[in-house]
């Protein structure tokens, strides 16, 4: 069963991912300084930001009216949802700036091509990540999953505080609710004042 719209998903009828213990030790990782394309054609070095970052990966968004990438997608736990995701970040991007995140990215492993086709389609208004070259990816040890010889990053939400990982969302579902979530913890710990 695969669901047409990208949006309007019946998460009762979608598996929900197991937490399978694959993100635990990412809290305290140092991000490493390798340079992802961004969707606006610049490269991004995530430890070189200082302050709060929301990093947000996700399998791969979906094209309106292209079919899916394998039979069955929708019931592979975690597949499906990468664009309510986006979405849902890019509806609270302001609420989420103004709970302390200095910025907020997308990550895949799609290429920058097919991501800013994505970008401009749904008026993202941050930069969505490449690591189609799965660098950022190997370095950290990020969760995966291999479909159709494509290796993706499992869908997850980091914080990020002056390059250094303090709190992992893992796993994500339904994943339209995963950028209420994290505005939620934003919130509830602040950034500590500079004194």
């Amino acid at each position: 069963m695969n669901q047409p719209n990208l949006m309007g998903v019946d998460w009762s009828r979608i598996p929900a991912p197991e937490d399978d213990g694959a993100a635990r030790y990412l809290v305290g990782a140092s991000i490493p300084p390798v340079a992802l394309q961004a969707t606006d054609g610049t490269s991004v070095i995530l430890a070189d930001l200082g302050g709060r970052t929301v990093l947000f990966g996700y399998p791969r968004t979906g094209e309106p009216g292209k079919i899916s990438p394998v039979e069955g997608w929708d019931m592979i736990p975690g597949a499906r949802g990468c664009t309510p995701q986006t979405c849902a970040f890019r509806d609270l991007f302001k609420d989420l700036q103004q709970a302390g995140a200095h910025h907020v990215f997308g990550l895949s492993t799609q290429d920058s091509a097919y991501q800013r086709e994505m970008v401009e389609r749904l008026h993202v208004p941050f930069q969505v990540l490449s690591d189609s070259g799965l660098v950022l990816t190997r370095a950290l040890g990020l969760p995966t999953m291999t479909i159709a010889d494509m290796i993706l990053i499992k869908r997850l939400a980091l914080i990020i505080d002056d390059a250094v990982i303090t709190h992992v969302f893992y796993p994500v579902f339904p994943p339209d609710r995963n950028a209420g979530d994290v505005l939620a913890w934003l919130q509830a710990n602040p950034v500590p004042s500079a004194r």
